[in-house]
């Protein structure tokens, strides 16, 4: 099967702790989570990423593969796993600590039937596998689309102004930025979330979303800004919720014909409408993440192929 998509970054072993409830270990890791939920969506995604030879490695490579995520012949090496812990407050919201030794990528040429190539978080910067990433974008800009999710993790990725300046980088290389008002407050302190955005907007990227947790989301596009409420949802934990709403988005964007080089005079005129509509998809795909514990993001059963702009949501 020839991958429409290709991800690139981290896998990793969530630890979850929460005071007074057990702890838990799920797979994740913000690359793994999107590859995840674009194979679930029933998007034939390739992920290019590294873990150990060890149970961690193990399990994350059956929990990929059951889901249908097309994975490169080296993988494991013999570094241990990645692992994250996460702790969570009492409205399910996750901070993270990391145990991360090593990232880099393994030699690769993009296939030219890949309609979308994402990356971000941890390894989109972290090196010495960061600038192999940019490199990767660069170079599938030829015939894919590029889709970036910053996903900030400030305790792993270093030094801020150095962050910023890889970030940066990578948004100007970019179709397609997703970025939380979270990341954005440590980002860009100074500069109200909206008006960052903005800047990113004008750096090169057709489609900036932001995201705002319980207040929902705007994206701005050269020709319009939309922004819409949140979906109810009970919240079990955040943990792989924006990584759920990032691969609805690219799955939007494929529904609507968008992906890839030749589209991009067409993702560039996004209307009012099909921001809705993206909005709306990848909205109701955080909120089925947020209700169960772990990063779960749902299947096509679960999320229907989006509504068409303009149509009743």
């Amino acid at each position: 099967m020839t991958a429409g998509a290709l991800v690139v970054g981290e896998a990793l072993i969530d630890v979850v702790r929460r005071p007074g409830a057990p702890t838990r270990r799920h797979p994740g890791g913000s690359g793994a989570n999107a590859a995840l939920g674009l194979a679930r969506l029933g998007r034939p995604t390739r992920f290019l990423t590294r873990w150990g030879q060890d149970s961690d490695g193990e399990l994350l490579h059956r929990h990929l593969s059951a889901s249908g995520v097309l994975l490169p012949d080296r993988v494991a090496d013999d570094l241990p796993t990645p692992r994250a812990e996460a702790v969570l407050d009492e409205n399910g919201s996750a901070t993270y600590e990391f145990t991360l030794d090593y990232w880099r990528l393994p030699a690769v040429t993009v296939d030219p039937a890949v309609r979308v190539l994402h990356t971000g978080s941890i390894a989109a910067v972290y090196q010495p596998g960061g600038e192999q990433v940019l490199d990767l974008m660069r170079r599938a800009a030829a015939h894919a689309t590029i889709t970036y999710d910053p996903n900030v993790r400030p305790t792993v990725m270093g030094d801020r102004e150095d962050v910023r300046r890889r970030v940066a980088e990578r948004v100007a290389a970019s179709d397609v930025v997703k970025v939380s008002e979270e990341d954005l407050g440590w980002l860009e302190p100074d500069t109200a979330p909206e008006a960052a955005a903005r800047s990113w907007l004008a750096a090169g990227p057709s489609l900036v979303v932001l995201t705002r947790g319980e207040h929902g989301a705007v994206a701005f596009a050269p020709g319009a800004t939309l922004a819409l409420a949140a979906v109810p949802a009970d919240v079990a934990d955040t943990v792989g919720a924006g990584d759920a709403f990032m691969a609805a988005l690219i799955d939007g964007l494929w529904t609507l014909g968008l992906l890839g080089a030749g589209r991009r005079a067409r993702l560039r005129s996004l209307s009012a409408d099909g921001l809705s509509a993206l909005l709306a998809h990848a909205g109701r795909a955080a909120a089925i993440a947020v209700a169960r514990p772990g990063a779960d993001p749902p299947t096509r059963a679960e999320l229907p192929e989006m509504a068409e702009p303009g149509a009743a949501a």
